[in-house]
Parts: structure tokens; sequence; C-alpha cells
């Protein structure tokens, strides 16, 4: 094995089935997808550690416990349509795309989106495709999407993507409140979402999911 073949081994042992995730599926995808190949260069070394890792300002691959957290909560079938937006270079892509039937990543950072797209395809992920454009704009596109998820922090979520999930469909967010966040899953029906707190989970505010800020004398 691998030395970074052992350390997905232990990621997977220390940081995602101790956090109650016990969803076979979701447990062979972060077993069997590199994320090492998914991080900065500069990074591979660091890509096992139990936290954040920076890809740009305000732009992370969320760590691997929260990412799975997430995914156990959304409860993705493999029949289903997701938009992940914010893929970054595409580790939660790679990884959702081994649940789903098919995702769409979305990025507008044009080279992280550029080696997303080049990263996946190396690793034989055929069931994702990145597309280029504003994160807060969604991706109408293919939508209506089963799933959504978004792969930062969010005060707001903008409309138009709350816009392209389907009624009946889930959509998963890390809400912030300053430094502190909660992962929650909203789930559509007629029109409305409901959401639900599942877990205490940071990350920093996506561009453009900040609430406006009011001007105070």
């Amino acid at each position: 094995m691998s030395e970074f073949a052992s350390r997905r081994v232990m990621m997977v042992d220390t940081q995602v089935r101790p956090s109650d995730v016990t969803k076979f599926p979701i447990i062979d995808a972060m077993l069997s997808v590199p994320r090492e190949t998914f991080v900065p260069d500069d990074k591979r070394e660091a890509a096992y550690v139990g936290e954040n890792l920076t890809l740009a300002p305000g732009r992370v691959v969320l760590e691997a416990r929260t990412l799975a957290k997430l995914l156990d909560a959304l409860d993705i079938q493999p029949t289903e349509l997701v938009l992940d937006v914010g893929c970054g270079l595409g580790y939660s892509a790679a990884v959702i795309a081994r649940l789903a039937e098919t995702v769409v990543a979305l990025e507008e950072d044009e080279a992280l989106a550029a080696d997303a797209q080049r990263l996946l395809s190396e690793e034989g992920v055929d069931n994702a495709v990145t597309v280029t454009g504003k994160l807060t704009e969604g991706s109408a596109t293919c939508a209506p999407y089963d799933v959504i998820t978004i792969e930062g922090g969010v005060e707001e979520i903008p409309a138009a993507i709350l816009a392209q999930l389907k009624d009946g469909g889930r959509i998963g967010a890390i809400f912030m409140d300053s430094a502190v966040g909660t992962a929650r899953i909203g789930y559509k029906a007629g029109g409305q979402i409901t959401w639900r707190s599942v877990f205490n989970a940071a990350a920093p505010v996506l561009p453009g999911f900040a609430k406006p800020r009011g001007f105070v004398l």
C-alpha cells in the first residue's frame, strides 16, 4: 500500500468513522478518491490532516469529516443529479460522483475549474462535468437538481441557487455566524425550504455568500 493510500485509511478510521458516518458508499468513496491529487501541489503532504485546506483566498477543500458528515446527512442516491457549488480542484465532486448518477461541478475560478476538469478526467471520473460560472448563480442548464452541495461557508444562499433545487430535493451548506458554523440540510417542498441543523463545522464564507452589511454610524 502506498504511503498516501495508508494515510487515506487512517483519515477514514480517525476522522470519518468516529464522526458517526456509517454509510458504506461514503466510506468507500473516501477510501477510494486520492485526496492528495485534488489539492495544490504544495499541500499534498497535508492532504490528510483533519482540517480545511486552503485553495485560494476564501476557498478551501473541506476537511474530510465535514464533507463526509454532510454527505451522510444528504443521503445521495445512485439515480440522483447533484450540483456541487465551489468544487475547487474537484475533490468533493470526485467523492460525490461515486454516490450519485451525475455531478455538475461548478467553479468560478477559471484556473481551478480547468485543473478540476483535467484531474477528474485523469482519475476516470466520467460522471462529473465541470462548469465555469459564478457560484452565486448556480448552473441553470441542468437544473433542477435532486441535491445541491456548497463547498464553503455561507451566511445566506442566493435565490438563484435555491430555485435550482427540485421539489423534494435537499441542499447542504455550512452556515457561518462570525467564527461559529453549523452544517444544515434544507428540504424543499411546495417551493419552500425547511432547514435542519445537523452538526457543527466551520469554513470561510464563499465570495458572494455573505449577508449584505448595513452601514452603522
